[in-house]
């Protein structure tokens, strides 16, 4: 019974997820276009994470990382409001919300790394196909990567279900 109970409540994590991702998937093409020209170097401790060898030539900046970190703060936010309203039932208490934040924001620093190695990657390719996907690519690659990680950390630890 508590098999069917997860696998249920993995589909419905699944469609939430799947509800965020459009929610990146719009903001993060949006910003990434209207961000691009911004260009004032990181700070050393992000510079050293997005260095031009990691994310590319010319990307170690504001407008190619703000990005990517906001659409995906975003949408893991409206997730979080989701899966503990409608997949987990949960009446976790708001300190749980703001643990979710720290961790959160540990993954999505490395994800929006990611993303920029991925994003770099193919924005330094000749075919335009690829240059043009390239936000949609990156940001799928990290979506998967936050869903192995969110899942087991909601279900389990941050939203455990409402006892009776």
């Amino acid at each position: 019974m508590a098999e069917k109970k997860t696998l249920k409540q993995m589909l419905k994590f699944i469609l939430v997820s799947l509800l965020a991702s459009a929610i990146q998937l719009v903001s993060v093409n949006v910003l990434f276009f209207l961000l691009r020209g911004w260009t004032p170097p990181l700070p050393g401790f992000l510079a050293s994470i997005f260095s031009e060898q990691s994310v590319g030539a010319g990307n170690s900046n504001w407008g190619y990382v703000l990005p990517f970190f906001l659409s995906n703060l975003l949408a893991n936010v409206v997730a979080y409001i989701q899966n503990k309203k409608r997949t987990f039932r949960s009446d976790a208490p708001k300190r749980n919300f703001v643990i979710y934040l720290i961790i959160l924001f540990c993954l999505i620093l490395f994800s929006t790394w990611l993303q920029g190695v991925v994003a770099g990657a193919l924005l330094a390719t000749e075919n335009q196909t690829l240059r043009n996907l390239a936000p949609t690519v990156a940001m799928a690659c990290a979506g998967m990567l936050q869903m192995i990680v969110l899942f087991p950390l909601e279900k389990f630890v941050l939203l455990k279900e409402k006892k009776g």
